[in-house]
């Protein structure tokens, strides 16, 4: 059995509770947060605590709070055993104090709240500083993952801002498409299929060979009449620079 705290109570640590919860080699002794509303949200049988000085022992103690605070919360921290893991794709490993056993805990997926996710299917990217800790960190991933992957600091950062482009920056693109239909009286659904194919096929080739579009086709013509259309600043900045970008990568010019 492994025994964990979680610390924090936004969307990655409640999806990470309901999780362990389901799993039997895995018991939250305890979940802290800054505050009892935020608490509230995790059952009444699992022990909660908003003093940060009462936390309880456990084998993993899990920040899973916002990047700015895991320096700052992790030193208010008076622990005896254990391993410390923060769960942020983009902070290193040793932002947390050195006379701790520490470590990553990184699942690479995108959490919202009321939102359930599938976590035999997200990576989990893990990072220790002993082989012992490995062990304990790969049980815990793997109890909850089919994919779990050894990654240094340096490759997380990496694949934080490559997540950052493909799922953040995209959602953008899917708010602007459906602000969009909403000013033309179109229903943004009609997008989904269009949406859905384009992750489908990505799985089986290349986003370079997925491409389609006027910037690949260098359609100079359909690329001017759209831009046209568009009537906010921000949005024909983004056409313009995307297209470019587009077209560039295709060895063409607009």
């Amino acid at each position: 059995m492994i025994n964990v705290v979680i610390l924090g109570t936004g969307n990655v640590a409640k999806h990470l509770f309901d999780a362990f919860m389901a799993q039997k080699g895995v018991k939250v002794v305890q979940v802290y947060g800054r505050n009892e509303k935020g608490l509230s949200v995790f059952g009444q049988g699992t022990p909660t605590t908003s003093d940060i000085s009462a936390i309880a022992n456990a084998d993993i103690y899990i920040l899973a709070i916002s990047d700015d605070a895991i320096a700052k919360v992790s030193t208010l921290l008076d622990l005896q055993q254990g391993l410390v893991v923060h769960t942020s794709g983009s902070i290193p490993m040793k932002a947390l104090p050195k006379k701790y056993s520490r470590g990553v805990f990184y699942p690479l997926q995108s959490f919202t709240y009321g939102r359930k996710v599938d976590f035999k299917e997200i990576p989990i990217c893990i990072e220790a500083e002993t082989e012992a800790d490995y062990e304990l960190l790969g049980r815990l991933a793997s109890s909850l993952s089919d994919q779990v992957v050894i990654m240094n600091s340096k490759q997380r950062k990496a694949l934080h801002l490559a997540a950052v482009m493909a799922n953040n920056f995209s959602n953008h693109m899917y708010h602007l498409a459906h602000e969009f239909c909403d000013q033309n009286g179109v229903s943004f659904k009609l997008l989904h299929p269009l949406i859905q194919e384009t992750a489908n096929k990505i799985q089986d080739v290349t986003p370079y060979d997925a491409q389609t579009g006027p910037a690949r086709r260098n359609d100079k013509g359909t690329l001017k009449k759209q831009r046209s259309r568009l009537k906010s600043k921000n949005q024909k900045r983004l056409y313009k620079l995307l297209s470019k970008s587009i077209a560039k990568t295709y060895g063409k010019k607009l």
